[in-house]
């Protein structure tokens, strides 16, 4: 059970943990320098509480979801100018860890430091992962606490086995996610965070109607 703060100051060994804890970041840090310096474009890793986590490739529904989802989201950010959007191969730095979301969002106030050469992205508004066994417990874990540590405004998982979309809310005040609605096939998903943003779930898992969503968006 991890210690509270009121737990960790009445801790008579208070020092000794510190000091074992700033050899371990030390240790860490350097383990992350060496991340930096080997990862590259064509590797699918995440730097992840001291360790270096590669991931194995997808199946096809997994990368359908993330394809129909982002290029719904990008074009509707594109064309009302509302930010910048990513997928899975850009990198979110956090204090300890290192991410790359299947897809995310910056508005334009946050992306509008990017440069063309830039490798390491901030927290984004809103974070999306799409589920698979090899990474579920670390979607509903590390990641979800960390984006919510580190003001992810808005964070979905979506889940292709069952066709749905999980979609969670920022609560500040606990800097913790509270789920906001759980979208399935018949109903529409909107973001909280990319307003106006609003689609059918099903458009996420079928690519047919994925573009005819997209040329809705277009079009309007």
């Amino acid at each position: 059970m991890a210690l509270d703060l009121d737990q960790l100051l009445d801790a008579p060994n208070l020092k000794l943990l510190m000091q074992q804890t700033e050899v371990a970041l030390r240790d860490e840090a350097r383990q992350r320098q060496q991340f930096y310096d080997w990862v590259n474009e064509d590797h699918k890793a995440e730097f992840i509480n001291g360790a270096i986590v590669m991931h194995s490739p997808v199946k096809e529904r997994h990368w359908v979801a993330v394809g129909n989802l982002y290029t719904l989201l990008r074009a509707y950010a594109i064309k009302h100018k509302l930010g910048r959007v990513a997928s899975e191969k850009a990198m979110v730095s956090l204090t300890r860890n290192d991410y790359e979301p299947d897809i995310c969002f910056w508005n334009s106030e946050r992306s509008a430091a990017f440069e063309s050469e830039t490798m390491q992205f901030p927290a984004s508004d809103l974070a999306v992962e799409v589920l698979s066994r090899s990474t579920e417990k670390i979607d509903r874990g590390i990641k979800y606490d960390d984006y919510a540590a580190h003001g992810v405004q808005e964070y979905w998982i979506v889940d292709t086995r069952k066709q749905l979309v999980e979609q969670y809310k920022l609560d500040t005040d606990f800097q913790t996610f509270a789920l906001e609605n759980t979208g399935k096939i018949g109903q529409e998903i909107a973001s909280d965070v990319v307003k106006g943003f609003r689609i059918s779930v099903a458009s996420i898992f079928d690519e047919s109607l994925c573009n005819e969503a997209l040329i809705s968006i277009l079009n309007h």
